[in-house]
């Protein structure tokens, strides 16, 4: 059992069976998934995301030549260890990239700039503004010490030094790391094959009729699943037609690791989804949440595959993807989900209902309070049927079951809009 702020709404709330806790609607999702064994070699520069699939090592060390660490003269320390000031001749010049470097000659600088291979011969780097010099020459009012303003070579990453855990997900500053040990290709974990697909007679892409309406569960919950790492496939509209339905499931079942529907999961005449999935030889783990929106969501298995089953209004279809799907693919994909709501902020409202369910809806920033935790507002009064409001939100905040009246400064749970859902 888990426990959490997020509470089981009690037997009598809503009709049997009782709705799950969020947290443990949670435990069944996640339980329906496990981290997938596949590995995939891809190019280091697709490799964002993606979870490592092996320990990678430093192939040697670095940096990989002893090397000036500013623009200066390249000399001997025992050249200026005597009086001073001397003035010593400039031999030449070392520049960064230079794959043929003079050696120093006892008795004489080079002039070098930052990143260049130290000389053979040199022992230290004199900062330019540390002499006086023309073409010819250069003046040392000071000594120098051996090893100053020198890089040297291995000092940064040792050889075999662990550069990417296993179970990392790859981020730019990996991506960057891998490039200078001049590593281009990482195997990572298979990304989770996810089908999306929405069930209504009423559901059109384009050439809307009286009576019908445009899908937009699908094209969003496609977007969502693609941004947090899985490789999605779309499966269009399935009309509301049991066998149609069950035939839909039963042959997606061995192609994807999850399947993502939308609508057909409440308990109307029309919601055929949980019978169809019964008869695609599928299994219900678990039905119905103790959330507002989306309380009539499904998690089972069917063949190889889990499937969830988002509710047709799109911004329960919305928070049902944001609470569940997010971590199911998190899972698949080898990552720790992120937990849910794990910020804190305060109303900036006031609010006098009484939920009866856990309560989600956008909200948007509109200050910070003397402790720094952001002041959140609702967007609009709690619709589900659209995801207008989302736009204007910044992510979604949370009233917990019971909590009434909710004034302004109340505490919240807080999840604002993840990199990976924001433009």
């Amino acid at each position: 059992m888990h426990h959490s702020r997020f509470q089981t709404a009690p037997a009598d709330a809503c009709s049997s069976p009782a709705l799950l806790s969020i947290d443990d609607a949670l435990g069944v999702a996640l339980s329906q998934v496990a981290p997938l064994g596949g590995v995939e070699v891809v190019r280091l520069l697709r490799a964002r995301g993606r979870v490592a699939a092996r320990d990678v090592a430093a192939p040697v060390a670095m940096p990989f030549f002893a090397n000036a660490a500013m623009d200066g003269f390249a000399v001997r320390a025992g050249d200026l260890a005597g009086a001073l000031p001397v003035t010593l001749p400039i031999a030449g010049t070392v520049s960064a990239g230079m794959t043929r470097v003079p050696a120093l000659a006892p008795g004489t600088v080079l002039k070098i700039f930052t990143g260049a291979a130290l000389p053979a011969g040199a022992d230290a780097v004199v900062a330019v503004e540390g002499a006086r010099h023309d073409a010819a020459s250069a003046t040392f009012l000071q000594p120098a010490r051996p090893g100053e303003n020198v890089r040297p070579a291995g000092a940064e990453q040792p050889q075999g030094a662990l550069l990417l855990r296993r179970g990392t997900p790859v981020a730019p500053h990996h991506i960057g790391l891998l490039a200078a040990n001049g590593i281009g290709r990482v195997e990572v974990v298979e990304r989770p094959r996810v089908a999306v697909f929405s069930t209504g007679d009423e559901l059109v892409a384009r050439g809307r009729r009286h009576g019908q309406i445009f899908d937009s569960n699908r094209p969003a919950l496609l977007a969502l699943a693609e941004a947090h790492g899985a490789d999605v496939a779309d499966l269009g509209v399935i009309r509301d037609d049991p066998a149609a339905l069950g035939a839909a499931i039963a042959a997606a079942a061995g192609r994807f690791h999850l399947l993502l529907t939308s609508g057909a999961v409440s308990m109307g005449e029309r919601d055929f989804l949980r019978a169809a999935l019964t008869a695609a030889g599928g299994q219900i783990a678990a039905w119905r949440v103790a959330v507002k929106p989306g309380k009539p969501v499904m998690f089972g298995r069917v063949g190889q595959a889990a499937i969830t089953g988002a509710p047709g209004n799109p911004l329960s279809a919305y928070v049902c993807f944001q609470l569940f799907v997010a971590a199911q693919i998190a899972r698949l994909a080898g990552r720790r989900p992120a937990p849910f709501a794990a910020r804190r902020a305060v109303a900036g409202f006031a609010w006098n209902g009484k939920a009866a369910r856990t309560e989600i809806f956008p909200a948007r920033v509109t200050g910070h309070d003397a402790a720094g935790l952001p002041v959140v507002e609702r967007c609009g009064g709690g619709c589900s049927g659209t995801l207008f409001h989302m736009a204007a939100a910044d992510g979604l905040g949370v009233i917990p079951r019971g909590s009434a009246p909710f004034a302004p400064g109340a505490p919240l749970a807080w999840h604002p809009l993840a990199e990976r859902d924001a433009p």
